[in-house]
């Protein structure tokens, strides 16, 4: 058997439709990235560059936990023949609760945010709100499609919202713009579009079954979005506090973006598999199957480990190079940069693969201890008296590695000598 074969056993079935639309996806972030950096002076990407990461921290955070918690109980319907339509209902009154909590802030308080972190710019702010209501919306029939087994569809989202953020940002560089609003405009965009066209198997997966109650719904989401919230604080930070710290280093903002997206390529290949780990870990769960879920977690840690170590070889031979040439991103990184961050990548992607197992195991508590943990030690270093550029660097891999630590400790006792249900 070849290693792709026994990487494609190793995975969830639905594996290949999802890591398709994931695939187009990642790419897609490359050429996004690329096409804002060639074309936007050096103080708008670093407003583009906030807004990316903010997008992907607070919005991720936000809103990803909602498609877990639907994946979970839909995924847990489907083992014993009911129907999702109830917990679909929940799910999007949930998720435009949050996405309110997040849009009043910012309509309140735009000017001092634009004035923070966009140059004085409110036309980000509105991007940023347009971009949190998307996530709102995909990630409700993500959860959806994931837990009725449609990978299909959920891999043709993906790779609908990828198609489309590669057209439209080329299209704006060959036409000369140099807005950061146009370009912050395509993470509104391409979501809604990609939803649009894959609603139909929403609907039609989605068949009445009895009642959902909130409770079940929520009673694991404020853990499970403080997790989320503060994994995604861990991996994106680093823009954001070099920001803060510096607030005059466009240069060193705008590099650590696109260093970051390069160093997690490896991310854009385990999100091919986590969706579909969650609901095997979810229907192993349901059914019991104790042997069946450490088989499974086992051979989704080590292909996440093989990754990590894959990925980082790359970026730290090219990663250099590739930043100018790729991105127009200022040569302001080296070697050492990159090995730090595809280590705390690694380091990450673990740490989300045995959190996959945390919340599936009814240890959702135990996981954001992990994440405060982690986000202690991040918290920790990022104050210490290292220069700059290597204080955001090894906060990250610090991080990362607190929480892999604490949660390998608690995952051996709950699953590796105990049953799922005791």
């Amino acid at each position: 058997m070849s290693l792709l074969d026994r990487i494609a056993t190793a995975l969830p079935q639905g594996t290949a439709f999802v890591g398709a639309g994931t695939a187009l996806l990642g790419v897609a972030s490359y050429i996004h990235l690329a096409a804002a950096g060639h074309s936007l002076p050096v103080e708008g990407m670093a407003s583009f560059s906030v807004l990316w990461t903010v997008v992907s921290s607070i919005g991720l955070g936000l809103f990803f936990p909602v498609e877990q918690e639907i994946t979970r109980l839909v995924a847990a319907r489907v083992v014993h023949g009911d129907g999702a339509l109830p917990v679909l209902r929940r799910g999007a009154v949930l998720s435009a609760s949050l996405l309110a909590v997040v849009l009043v802030p910012l309509a309140v308080f735009a000017r001092p945010v634009a004035d923070l972190f966009f140059h004085g710019d409110t036309g980000m702010v509105l991007a940023l709100g347009g971009a949190f209501t998307a996530l709102a919306v995909a990630y409700v029939t993500r959860g959806v499609l994931a837990g009725l087994g449609r990978f299909q569809a959920y891999g043709m989202q993906l790779g609908l919202d990828g198609a489309l953020r590669i057209v439209l940002p080329a299209g704006l560089a060959l036409s000369g713009v140099n807005s950061a609003f146009a370009f912050a405009a395509v993470l509104t965009v391409a979501p809604l579009l990609a939803v649009l066209a894959t609603i139909g198997p929403v609907v039609k997966g989605a068949r009445s079954g009895t009642a959902a109650h909130w409770r079940d719904l929520i009673e694991h989401l404020g853990l499970l979005v403080g997790s989320t919230l503060l994994a995604q604080v861990l991996v994106n930070i680093a823009v954001i506090s070099t920001k803060l710290i510096s607030t005059d280093d466009d240069a060193l903002v705008a590099a650590l973006l696109s260093a970051l997206v390069l160093a997690r390529v490896p991310l854009f290949v385990f999100g091919a598999f986590q969706v579909s780990l969650l609901a095997g870990l979810s229907s192993a769960a349901a059914e019991g199957d104790t042997r069946k879920y450490r088989r499974l977690l086992l051979k989704a840690a080590s292909v996440t480990g093989g990754l990590g170590v894959a990925g980082g070889i790359g970026a730290v031979a090219l990663g250099p190079a590739l930043l100018p040439a790729l991105f127009g991103a200022p040569d302001v990184l080296g070697p050492v940069d990159f090995a730090w961050l595809s280590l705390g990548t690694t380091l990450y992607m673990l740490a989300m693969v045995l959190g996959q197992a945390l919340l599936t195991s009814g240890a959702a508590r135990l996981q954001l201890v992990a994440w405060i943990v982690g986000t202690a030690a991040l918290v920790a270093v990022t104050l210490s008296a290292l220069p700059l550029r290597t204080r955001v660097e090894v906060a990250y891999t610090a991080g990362s590695f607190a929480v892999v630590a604490f949660m390998t400790l608690v995952v051996r006792a709950r699953v590796g000598y105990r049953s799922l249900h005791s």
